[in-house]
């Protein structure tokens, strides 16, 4: 059985099931989905590139503001990395090689967590670090403090009831959140997928509370014709990570908006697939076969984490926040390997891709969150230099 399949049949059992239901299927399935297929899904024989693809430069990056950070929070003998969705580990390896390298106080202090569902990517993600696994200094597990509350790095009553992490942590997220699951919801109410004569179609029926609250506060409503994002998952799970830390950081990359920019009559009807590096509207053609994304609502976000005590800045873009960090050497992180002036020229190449309107630098925004930590020490951090203040 293939996913359209397994998708036609739970329709012809439960009838018409909601477009969220559907986007969770073809991307999450434990079989079929799209991140548990063994097919390549990222870098030039993927279906799309993330900024660690471009150039290790976004992990050195990184790392530096990370060490900025456990400074922030008065250098404490453990910290943790937790990465939503690591993908194939190149961040991860890049932070973590980078972090050994230049910073070894912080290396010594630096537990890195890759939280994965996918089954066949978290053996990729051991292979990919198994000196650091073996080491100690990372882990991939499909759950980030879970259940127990106990691990093999950690003594019993290390966390507290709530299974808060009791060490400071810093949760990354890059390219996450836009694939979690989303209802859709227009004019019509909020869409259903149906099957008619062996086809996909979409039916209609009355929006829910919790879909309508969505809106009115973090959204807008549909006008004629348009179509909307009701994000509840990804908003669940911001709730669900940012209650696991006592004190820390989060760090939120992904293309999105704030509600702001949704008054102004953008980022309406972003649903997207992606299959060998075509964008298309359609999600319905090649079901488990083709990523599905939806642009991240950091103004829901926000509020999210500010509702579990955490402090949130105003958002930013990928350019903004990256110059932030490179500006005091130059980029000397990008260019320390580099021996021919055309090593050189490659790399500014790449770089440019990361920070420049052109490439990735505009089109990616930063959400950065604190709780625990001094206010002018957050406001201090490199990355937030060019650009400070409140989330809306």
């Amino acid at each position: 059985m293939n996913l359209r399949e397994k998708i036609e049949q739970e329709i012809g059992k439960r009838g018409p099931i909601p477009f969220s239901r559907y986007m969770e299927l073809c991307l999450y399935d434990p079989e079929l989905g799209y991140y548990s297929r063994q097919a390549e899904k990222f870098g030039k024989g993927g279906d799309f590139y993330t900024s660690s693809d471009v150039h290790a430069v976004f992990g050195r990056l990184l790392a530096r503001q990370f060490e900025e950070m456990w400074r922030a929070l008065g250098s404490p003998g453990r910290i943790e990395v937790a990465e939503l969705g690591p993908g194939r580990g190149l961040f991860a390896r890049d932070v973590l090689a980078w972090s050994e390298k230049k910073f070894p106080d912080f290396f010594r202090a630096l537990e890195y967590w890759l939280v994965e569902r996918s089954a066949s990517l978290c053996r990729r993600l051991e292979t990919t670090l198994e000196r650091h696994v073996v080491r100690g200094k990372a882990r991939v597990d499909g759950q980030w403090h879970e259940a127990d509350g106990q691990d093999a790095h950690r003594s019993a009553g290390s966390e507290s009831e709530a299974g808060a992490s009791a060490s400071p942590v810093i949760v990354f997220a890059n390219e996450f959140f836009d694939a979690l699951p989303v209802e859709v919801l227009s004019q019509k109410g909020s869409l259903r997928v149906d099957l008619r004569e062996g086809r996909f179609v979409e039916v209609w029926v009355p929006a829910s509370g919790a879909e309508l609250e969505f809106l009115d506060r973090y959204g807008v409503h549909p006008e004629a014709g348009e179509r909307v994002e009701a994000p509840l998952a990804a908003l669940e799970e911001m709730t669900r990570v940012a209650s696991r830390v006592e004190h820390g950081f989060a760090v939120i990359i992904d293309y999105g908006y704030t509600r702001d920019e949704q008054l102004a009559g953008r980022h309406r009807g972003t649903i997207m697939s992606y299959r060998e590096h075509q964008a298309s509207p359609n999600p319905y053609t090649a079901p488990g076969e083709q990523d599905l994304t939806a642009h991240v609502n950091f103004t829901a976000l926000a509020a999210a984490a500010g509702q579990q005590g955490f402090r949130t800045q105003k958002v930013l873009t990928q350019s903004t926040f990256l110059l932030g960090i490179g500006e005091a050497n130059q980029f000397a992180d990008a260019f320390e390997e580099c021996r021919l002036p055309q090593e050189r020229a490659k790399v500014a190449l790449q770089l440019k891709h990361l920070v420049t309107p052109a490439g990735l630098g505009e089109t990616f925004h930063v959400l950065v969150a604190s709780k625990g930590v001094n206010e002018g020490d957050v406001r201090n951090l490199s990355g937030l230099r060019f650009g400070q203040g409140h989330a809306e």
